[in-house]
């Protein structure tokens, strides 16, 4: 069994629950889907070899539309990936996904690590927002919400 944990060790109770909250909160908008993975040490030199590895073994290529969203961090080594899944990558654009980043490492530099995430899921809901908004007809949340924990 690969080792995800659900309990709350990297964030107080509150910190997990308004992160979990922004996930929500972004998906209302949108069919595409995003998922947290916060661990404390990345396994690979660059995160984003990770976060692919991840997004492959927590099955998140099997949204629909292929607009699934993996935000992943490393708290200890102090990084961070984006890893989305085709439909969303083709339709936000690469300088989209490296500027996002880029912006998203500034807030993490000023701000809690938890703060950080939230302001990142808002973003990051606002690209999944503009390239597949919200339809009630047909959309439905496709995967869980709450932040997977690793290692």
């Amino acid at each position: 069994m690969w080792p995800f944990r659900k309990k709350k060790s990297f964030f107080s109770n509150e910190e997990n629950e308004q992160i979990v909250q922004s996930i929500k909160n972004a998906e209302r908008q949108t069919s595409g889907e995003l998922r947290i993975f916060v661990e404390s040490r990345c396994k690979y030199v660059d995160p984003l070899d990770r976060a692919a590895e991840l997004f492959s073994k927590l099955q998140m290529e099997k949204t629909a539309l292929r607009n699934g969203v993996l935000f992943y961090v490393a708290v200890t080594d102090k990084q961070l990936a984006i890893f989305a899944d085709t439909g969303i990558h083709a339709a936000a654009g690469e300088q989209y996904w490296k500027e996002s980043v880029q912006q998203i490492l500034s807030v993490f530099s000023k701000e809690s690590v938890s703060a950080g995430i939230i302001a990142s899921v808002a973003k990051i809901g606002h690209a999944l927002k503009t390239n597949f908004p919200y339809d009630e007809a047909v959309d439905k949340n496709e995967l869980p919400d709450e932040i997977i924990f690793g290692q």
